[in-house]
C-alpha cells in the first residue's frame, strides 16, 4: 500500500503541470491547384485543401499544434506561423532558406510548436515568393481553459482576413517585375475573407456577410494577409473596440475607424445595436489603402462587406449607410492610431520592456537601386537602373541553404557572414534631400547575439525613392514598441521620451514614411530569425536580414535539434 500511496502523491504533485501542459491539435494541410472564380475570372491557384482563404486553426494559450503540409503543386511550398514564438522550435518558423529549405513537389514536413504566452489572432501563410496570395489562413488562439477574457465575453468571434486577387499569377508577376526591374502590376480587387464584394465589377454575389444579433457583442479578428497593401478598415455608424494586437492584450480605445498593415491583426469588439424599433439599414464594412510611397502605383480600390442585422428581411428595400474612411495617404491618422495602442499591463498581463539596453542599432529601411545589366533596358527609377530595397544599405541575397541549418551545424563558410552593419556605414539626411548614389551593396549578411541579450533597434524610413511606411516583421520574437517620431531619429533628444511603462507589444510595426520607430526585445530565442518588410515587393527587392541568437547555458535555453523529416535544398 505504501507504494501505491507513493505513487498516489506523485502523480498529485505533478497534476498542475499536467493541467498546464495544454493538448495536442493536429492538422493536414494538402498544398493542391483549386479553380477559383473572382471578377469573372477563373483561374487555378495553390490553396490549402481546397479552401480559400486557407483553413482556420484553433487553440489555446498552451496547446501544442501539429500540422503535416503536403506539397501537391509544381512550386516550392513552406508554411510560416507568422507570429508564433516558436521557442527553441525555429525548425518550424517556415520561411525559406532561413529556417528551412523548401518542401519540394510531392514531398512533407511536420511543423511542430507550441503556442507560449500568446492569445488573440495570428494567420498562417505560405513563405515562398508571393505563394501567399492564396496560401493564408487564421490562427485563433483561445485563453487557457478557464482564463476569461480581460473584456466582455463575445456571443461570437469571426475572422475578417484581408487579401487580394490578381487576375494574373502573382508568381509570374514578381518574376516579371524582377526581370525588367520595374514595380510589378498592382492586384485588381481587395478581398475581406477571400471575396471581393458588391463594389467590384461581377462580384455582387462574392460578397461576405455578416449577420449579427441586436445587442450581442461580436469579437472581430482583423487579419491583414494582403501582399503590397496596408488598409484601413470600418464600418458604417459603428464603434470599434481594439482590445489586441498580434496575439496581445492592449488597454481597450475606442475608434471609428483601424489602420492594419500586412502582417498585422487586430481584435476588435462590437456591440450590434439593440432593436430599439428604429428603421433597419444595411451597413457596409469598408477597407481601402493607406499609401504613402511613390514607386509604380498600388490598387487604389476599395473592397465591401455587409453587416446586417437579423432578421435580414428585404436588404434591397433598407437604406445603404457608408463609413467615412481616411483619405489614402492620411499620414497624421496613422501616428495618431498607433500612438493610442498601449499594452494592457496589468498584474495579469504584465510588459516585460528591457529597461537597459545590451546592443542598440540604428538601422535605415527604404528603397534604392541597382544597375541595370548593359544587355537590356531596364524599367526603374532610370533605365539603367532597377528598384532595389535595403536595411542600411544592405539588400539580402537569399541564400541557397537554410541559414539555421549552417548555423546548428558550424557550417556557415560561404553561407553568409556576421557583419551586418549596425548602423549606415554612410550617415546622410535620411528624410531630405536624398544622396545622388543611390545603388545598394547586396549581402548575406547577420547580426549574432548572445541569449538573452536586450536589444534595441531604431527603424529609420528613407527619402530614397520616395519616403515610405513599411511594416517590419520580426520573426521569433514579440518586441515593445517604445518610441516613434516623425524626421529624422536623434539619439540625444528622442529616447527621453520612450514610453517604458506600457508600451505596445507587436511583431510588426508600421516604420512611419518620413519618420522612425523604436523597438526593444530580449533575444531569448536561440535560432536564427527573419527580419523584413511585410510589403511583399519590398521583400523580393531585398529589404530583410536576420539575426542569429545562440544558445544560453541551460538545457532550456538551446535550440533543439532537427527534426528527421527537415527537407534538404
Amino acid at each position: 500500500m505504501g507504494a501505491h500511496r507513493l505513487a498516489l502523491l506523485v502523480f498529485l504533485a505533478t497534476l498542475p503541470q499536467l493541467l498546464l501542459a495544454g493538448t495536442t491539435r493536429y492538422y493536414t494541410f494538402n498544398v493542391t491547384m483549386h479553380k477559383v472564380t473572382r471578377l469573372c475570372t477563373t483561374r487555378a491557384i495553390p490553396t490549402v485543401n481546397g479552401k480559400f482563404p486557407g483553413p482556420k486553426i484553433v487553440t489555446r494559450e498552451g496547446d501544442r499544434v501539429v500540422v503535416k503540409v503536403v506539397n501537391n503543386v509544381k512550386h516550392n511550398v513552406t508554411i510560416h506561423w507568422h507570429g508564433v514564438r516558436q521557442l527553441r522550435t525555429g525548425w518550424s518558423d517556415g520561411p525559406a532558406y532561413i529556417t528551412q529549405c523548401p518542401i519540394q513537389t510531392g514531398q512533407s514536413y511536420v511543423y511542430n510548436f507550441t503556442i507560449t504566452g500568446q492569445r488573440g489572432t495570428l494567420f498562417w501563410h505560405a513563405h515562398v515568393s508571393w505563394m501567399r496570395a492564396t496560401l493564408y489562413g487564421p490562427i485563433i488562439i483561445l485563453p487557457k481553459s478557464g482564463v476569461p477574457f480581460p473584456f466582455p465575453k463575445p456571443y461570437k468571434d469571426v475572422p475578417v482576413v484581408f487579401g487580394e486577387w490578381f487576375n494574373a499569377d502573382p508568381e509570374a508577376i514578381i518574376a516579371q517585375a524582377l526581370q525588367t526591374g520595374g514595380g510589378p502590376n498592382v492586384s485588381e480587387a481587395y478581398t475581406i475573407n477571400g471575396l471581393p464584394g458588391p463594389l467590384y465589377n461581377c462580384s455582387t454575389k462574392d460578397t461576405f456577410k455578416l449577420k449579427v444579433q441586436p445587442g450581442k457583442w461580436y469579437l472581430l479578428r482583423l487579419i491583414n494577409a494582403a501582399l503590397n497593401d496596408e488598409l484601413f478598415f470600418s464600418i458604417a455608424n459603428h464603434t470599434l473596440t481594439v482590445v489586441d494586437v498580434d496575439a496581445a492584450y492592449v488597454k481597450p480605445f475606442d475608434t471609428d475607424v483601424v489602420l492594419v498593415t500586412p502582417g498585422q491583426t487586430t481584435n476588435v469588439l462590437l456591440l450590434a445595436k439593440p432593436d430599439d424599433g428604429s428603421p433597419a439599414a444595411t451597413h457596409l464594412m469598408l477597407a481601402r489603402p493607406y499609401a504613402t510611397g511613390r514607386v509604380g502605383t498600388y490598387d487604389n480600390t476599395t473592397v465591401a462587406a455587409i453587416l446586417e442585422y437579423a432578421p435580414a428581411g428585404h436588404i434591397k428595400s433598407r437604406p445603404l449607410l457608408w463609413p467615412t474612411l481616411p483619405v489614402f495617404n492620411d499620414t497624421a491618422f496613422a501616428a495618431n492610431y498607433s500612438a493610442k495602442l498601449r499594452s494592457l499591463a496589468s498584474a495579469d498581463y504584465s510588459a516585460r520592456v528591457p529597461m537597459r539596453v545590451d546592443r542598440p542599432f540604428f538601422f535605415t529601411v527604404g528603397l534604392g537601386t541597382t544597375p541595370c545589366p548593359t544587355y537590356q533596358g531596364c524599367n526603374g527609377p532610370t533605365n539603367d537602373s532597377k528598384f532595389s530595397a535595403s536595411m542600411n544599405n544592405v539588400s539580402f541575397n537569399m541564400p541557397t541553404t537554410a541559414l539555421l541549418k549552417a548555423h546548428y551545424d558550424g557550417n556557415t563558410a560561404g553561407v553568409y557572414t556576421s557583419d551586418f552593419p549596425t548602423t549606415p556605414s554612410e550617415p546622410f539626411n535620411y528624410t531630405g534631400t536624398p544622396p545622388n548614389n543611390t545603388n545598394v551593396s547586396n549581402g548575406t549578411k547577420v547580426v549574432v547575439l548572445p541569449y538573452n541579450t536586450s536589444v534595441e533597434v531604431v527603424l529609420q524610413d528613407t527619402s530614397i525613392q520616395g519616403a515610405e511606411s513599411h511594416p517590419l516583421h520580426l520573426h521569433g520574437f514579440d518586441f515593445f514598441v517604445v518610441g516613434q517620431g516623425a524626421g529624422n531619429y536623434d539619439p540625444s533628444s528622442h529616447p527621453a521620451g520612450f514610453n517604458l511603462l506600457d508600451p505596445v507589444q507587436r511583431n510588426t510595426v508600421g516604420v512611419p514614411a518620413g519618420g522612425w520607430v523604436a523597438i526593444r526585445f530580449f533575444a531569448d530565442n536561440p535560432g536564427v530569425w527573419f527580419m523584413h518588410c511585410h510589403l511583399e515587393v519590398h521583400t523580393s527587392w531585398g529589404l530583410k536580414m536576420a539575426w542569429v541568437v545562440n544558445d544560453g547555458p541551460l538545457p532550456h535555453q538551446k535550440l533543439m535539434p532537427p527534426p528527421s523529416d527537415l527537407p534538404k535544398c
